[in-house]
């Protein structure tokens, strides 16, 4: 009997169609409250998907499309990370007061979860090196059971 191999395809989604919800729709229909709203968004979605290792949380933005993620910096009680990437450039270069709160979010969760520690996260946006910096922060004082 002749085994098949399960052939993976990835669908893309249009850049312009994720722009369309991401930086068009979602701050209009949030409005003002648009970055806290993702943030908290962000951090849902990351319980969804609880990552182990630094590892699966750069795949994990690399398979959602979210840009390439690298840890660039790592201290006793906060991490930075970096994201670049096509997408990441192409946000930055269309709209002036874009966010990558949904992505703070996200992470400030993982980071929580693998640390065992309260941990909130900030996007700092860096126009020149067409990339975003995303500090995690946490308290070892401050444990989660």
């Amino acid at each position: 009997m002749e085994q098949k191999k399960e052939e993976i395809h990835q669908e893309s989604v249009p850049i312009f169609g994720y722009e369309l919800l991401r930086d068009m729709l979602i701050p209009d229909i949030l409005g003002k409250h648009s970055p806290d709203i993702l943030y908290w968004g962000g951090k849902q979605l990351s319980r969804r998907f609880p990552l182990q290792t630094t590892e699966e949380l750069i795949s994990f933005f690399n398979e959602a499309g979210w840009g390439t993620l690298n840890v660039i910096e790592q201290k006793k009680n906060e991490m930075t990370f970096e994201m670049n990437g096509p997408l990441v450039e192409r946000r930055l270069s269309l709209k002036s007061d874009v966010t990558f709160k949904l992505e703070a979010g996200f992470l400030a969760e993982q980071i929580q979860f693998q640390k065992k520690c309260v941990t909130e996260a900030t996007d700092e946006i860096h126009k020149r090196s067409k990339s975003v910096r995303i500090l995690t922060r946490w308290d070892d004082k401050d444990r989660i059971e």
